[in-house]
């Protein structure tokens, strides 16, 4: 499940991994409590609002806004060989914020604070397993497979 990120969860369970297979599905998914209705991204299993363990997951549009950037020049370990690279922080349309790599139709010189963004689920099949990830890419962007 969460091993197709490229990094591994050394948690043995978690009641949100089902996350993960939405995800490589094509769809961005939070998840919405069934107590109180808080809607958060990324998922929880846990209520931040009123404990309640009791939630769903909610599709998200994965329109959002920038709300900040950084290039990243010197990077952390397992990372080398990917540098430079642009990730943001984008305030989603539903609740929440999510981190991600820029994608192909985001220029790095066209890149301001509060512009609109797609959330873009993406899915690395070159390597041994499965990768999946998101980059945040012009409005009107779809799902595809790098």
């Amino acid at each position: 499940m969460f091993a197709w990120f490229g990094k591994v969860n050394f948690s043995p369970y978690t009641k949100v991994a089902e996350f993960a297979d939405h995800l490589k599905d094509g769809h961005l998914k939070g998840s919405r409590c069934r107590k109180c209705g808080y809607t958060t991204f990324p998922p929880r299993a846990d209520c931040p609002e009123c404990m309640s363990g009791e939630f769903e997951f909610k599709e998200f549009s994965g329109r959002g806004k920038l709300h900040t950037y950084t290039r990243i020049a010197a990077a952390p370990s397992g990372f080398e060989d990917e540098v430079p690279y642009t990730i943001g922080v984008v305030d989603l349309e539903e609740a929440g914020r999510l981190l991600a790599w820029f994608g192909p139709t985001v220029a790095e010189s066209d890149i301001r604070i509060g512009m609109d963004l797609q959330v873009v689920p993406r899915i690395f099949e070159e390597s041994e397993r499965i990768k999946v990830y998101y980059t945040l890419d012009k409005p009107g962007t779809t799902w595809g497979k790098t």
